[in-house]
């Protein structure tokens, strides 16, 4: 007979197979959540500050950098309490929450990401009518359709995992409370999370892929139409920034949670993989930065008002 028992409180290990490097690691990762929360509220101010921004491509972005804030707050201070002060318990609840808050973001920014490849295709295959199509109306409809998307649909996921019996260990192996290590402490039979999280993958990771890969055949048809190479280079700038976040986002996804044996080798690759979280954030507005004219005139303009 397996003990079932009432778990109230969680340990979560972090990092102890690099007991020498815990300081350097909470500097390091101190300073890239600093940078990163820094970089996407300077991109959020400096859209809703210009009105020569707000455009639908902005207005997906500046969601886009709420998300990754929302996605790092949910995880780094408590990794960093482990780091800093060896604080591994976390409550059963808010371990909970730190899960669903996180997949609730990933969720989301996969449907961020879809509704902008949209817009994206709007500008590019059809742009004489895209004001009228891509109006304040239908972005605002495809932003909350992505938040309530992944509010709604993580929501199950944290439901069933909160009422599986734990047996001996409350030992997360790992530096945030991630699905598969959480579900890996349960004494149940647990192949009903497994069948949640392949629907859920198929809605959150392949559709959208599918949609977006559609959205990107006919975008560079009609670039490869254009006669001149300064209009080509001029449409595909237009969406480079975003296309190379989506390589970013579905590369960290692929590259974490899709390879044989995946809850083995995200605990074997803890260091890797707080790495892709944190460090995708911070890149996502350095992105967008260099590559849009738009916003660095406007941050230009916002520097030279206040002096």
């Amino acid at each position: 007979m397996v003990n079932h028992t009432s778990v109230t409180e969680l340990l979560i290990l972090g990092f102890p197979e690099f007991p020498e490097l815990q300081l350097p690691l909470f500097t390091l990762f101190s300073f890239l959540y600093i940078m990163a929360v820094l970089g996407n509220l300077l991109v959020i101010c400096i859209i809703c500050a210009d009105r020569q921004l707000h455009t639908p491509m902005y207005f997906f972005l500046a969601n886009l950098s709420a998300l990754d804030i929302c996605s790092l707050t949910s995880i780094v201070p408590k990794m960093l309490a482990i780091l800093l002060s060896k604080n591994y318990n976390i409550s059963f609840l808010g371990c909970i929450l730190q899960m669903y808050c996180y997949t609730m973001c990933v969720t989301t920014e996969f449907a961020l990401l879809t509704a902008m490849a949209y817009d994206r295709y709007i500008a590019i295959c059809n742009p004489l009518r895209y004001l009228n199509i891509m109006n304040k109306r239908v972005c605002g409809v495809l932003a909350a359709t992505s938040w309530i998307a992944g509010l709604v649909e993580t929501f199950p996921h944290s439901f069933v995992v909160s009422r599986f019996p734990f047996c001996d260990s409350n030992v997360i192996n790992h530096f945030f409370c991630e699905i598969a290590a959480l579900v890996k402490l349960s004494c149940s039979d647990t192949s009903i999370i497994q069948t949640m999280n392949y629907v859920l993958g198929l809605f959150v990771v392949f559709i959208p892929f599918l949609l977006i890969l559609t959205s990107y055949m006919f975008i560079i048809s009609s670039i490869l139409k254009i006669r001149s190479s300064k209009g080509k280079s001029k449409a595909f700038s237009t969406c480079s920034s975003h296309l190379t976040v989506i390589l970013l986002a579905y590369g960290t996804i692929i590259g974490v949670y899709m390879n044989p044996g995946s809850v083995d080798s995200a605990e074997q690759n803890k260091l890797p993989i707080a790495m892709y979280i944190v460090t995708l954030p911070l890149l996502n507005p350095v992105i967008y930065s260099l590559r849009s004219k738009e916003l660095k005139v406007a941050l230009k303009r916002a520097i030279m008002k206040n002096h």
